[in-house]
């Protein structure tokens, strides 16, 4: 009976490994395949209107709610891949034109945030991974103080010049800890069924992150 439970319990534990661990590769690929389009879309958009840029932006903005909201469908399968990528295509574009303007005025902002963001994405995955307690009751309520903060930083954006660094501050902090909330869950509750909404929620914290850094950076 011993050796029953000595080496049942093991077996369990290093499936549960295998499964944890292929579920992180799933997601950090579609994480990586989605800023690529992120990429490709920013070097495409920016010769964009601002105009033009912001409806890109806001179709971007509007799939991902519709996402959030809209059910299995947009969050599980091939079709959500897809919805995942025209997501970061659209908001690529939507930040064309100001990726555009360092590029011709001071690149060394862009490889700034760029680097700060690699390096906060990477310490605060490890660290919500890593962590023991479960923290994954912290989403929802991260989530809307990040729906809250993007929709009064459009308000902002549609009738005054220049982002406000103190928000974005506040985006860029609360974008990092979902990053560990959503790499705690994925270890703690994770299946293959999350792999593409999760891949979604670190994208979306990256490219928050990124933009926060951005406008802090880069301002007056």
């Amino acid at each position: 009976m011993d050796d029953l439970s000595s080496s049942a319990f093991p077996q369990d534990r290093t499936q549960a490994r295998s499964e944890t661990a292929t579920l992180l590769g799933h997601v950090m690929f579609l994480v990586a395949i989605a800023l690529g389009f992120l990429t490709a879309g920013a070097l495409i958009g920016q010769d964009l209107s601002q105009g033009t840029s912001l409806i890109c932006f806001l179709a971007g903005f509007g799939m991902l709610l519709l996402q959030a909201f809209g059910g299995e469908r947009f969050r599980v399968g091939t079709f959500a891949i897809g919805w995942l990528y025209a997501i970061a295509l659209l908001l690529g574009l939507g930040i064309g034109p100001t990726i555009g303007y360092f590029l011709e005025n001071d690149g060394t902002v862009l490889t700034q945030a760029a680097g700060c963001t690699a390096l906060i994405t990477l310490g605060m995955g490890a660290g919500g991974y890593a962590l023991s307690k479960d923290i994954s009751g912290w989403m929802k309520p991260l989530t809307y103080i990040i729906l809250g903060c993007v929709a009064v930083s459009f308000v902002m954006l549609i009738f005054s010049s220049g982002g406000n660094p103190i928000l974005s501050a506040i985006i860029g902090i609360v974008s990092a800890l979902l990053i560990a909330v959503d790499f705690n869950y994925l270890r703690k509750h994770g299946t293959q069924n999350d792999a593409v909404w999760l891949a979604t929620g670190i994208f979306v914290s990256i490219v928050n992150i990124f933009l926060s850094l951005l406008n802090i950076f880069g301002g007056d």
